[in-house]
């Protein structure tokens, strides 16, 4: 696949599921534009911060490592004097597959506890 390619198909992925979390969410998210010129993540939503991957080869360990580094980069104090808390995360599919995300096993277990 070509770069241009590979970037349309990543482009189409990210408007996907921006699409699938404005209809699940009941507002408009839309995915940030120049997030691959600068380094970011793809869709920010709240605390949230979400890589959006579009592929059949998987690299879920490097693309949780690009997404924590967005994170740091944006970290930032807030007016109570703490440190923003973001949720890193990574949401994948591949073809003729269901998203999936990949979120800190803390973050699991705490939406888990408040389920319970």
């Amino acid at each position: 696949m070509t770069g241009k390619t590979s970037r349309d198909k990543g482009a189409r992925g990210e408007r996907e599921f921006a699409e699938l979390l404005t209809n699940e969410l009941g507002q408009v998210v839309k995915r940030k534009l120049g997030q691959a010129r600068d380094g970011g993540d793809d869709i920010q939503v709240g605390r949230y911060r979400i890589e959006v991957k579009r592929r059949e080869k998987l690299a879920i360990e490097a693309w949780c490592k690009q997404v924590e580094a967005a994170c740091t980069a944006a970290a930032d104090i807030g007016e109570d004097g703490q440190v923003n808390d973001w949720v890193p995360v990574v949401v994948f599919r591949r073809n003729g597959e269901p998203w999936r995300a990949v979120v800190p096993a803390m973050w699991f277990i705490k939406a888990m506890r408040e389920d319970l």
